[in-house]
């Protein structure tokens, strides 16, 4: 097989695993190994790809370090509605006691609390935080 082949079948095989793992890491190493496959289709010899390729990928990985999507944005789990699907659900509350109540949401009795700078009603809230088993509503 052909040193070019060789690099470019090493950069597939970097893209598939990014697939499964989901990390844009692998990616920027395969542009690496496909600049490498190029710079051997050019001509280079051994030590010249291997240089192209570990040039670019250090160089694109450390672009995607410095970058928005190497630093994902750090969120409060118990607000974030990507990892807990009840954030933004709506709820029925018939009755308060001062500021809390228990509702029937899910087929499960549920201790709900009201949010900051929310008037306690009787009707329908929104989630917009979960504590273990204790729902925090605002305003729908």
């Amino acid at each position: 097989m052909a040193d070019w082949m060789g690099w470019l079948v090493a950069a597939g095989v970097l893209v598939i695993l990014e697939l499964f793992t989901g990390t844009f890491y692998l990616l920027m190493i395969a542009i690496g190994l496909a600049v490498g496959g190029v710079v051997a289709l050019a001509g280079a010899g051994g030590p010249g790809q291997a240089i192209a390729a570990a040039v670019v990928g250090v160089l694109a990985t450390g672009l995607l370090h410095r970058s928005r999507f190497g630093h994902p944005a750090r969120a409060d789990a118990q607000r974030d509605r990507n990892v807990n699907l009840d954030i933004g659900q709506r709820v029925t509350v018939p009755a308060w006691d001062n500021g809390r109540a228990r509702v029937m949401y899910r087929g499960a009795l549920w201790d709900v609390e009201l949010g900051q700078g929310v008037a306690p009603h009787a009707g329908e809230f929104r989630i917009v935080e979960v504590h273990g088993s204790r729902l925090v509503v605002g305003n729908p």
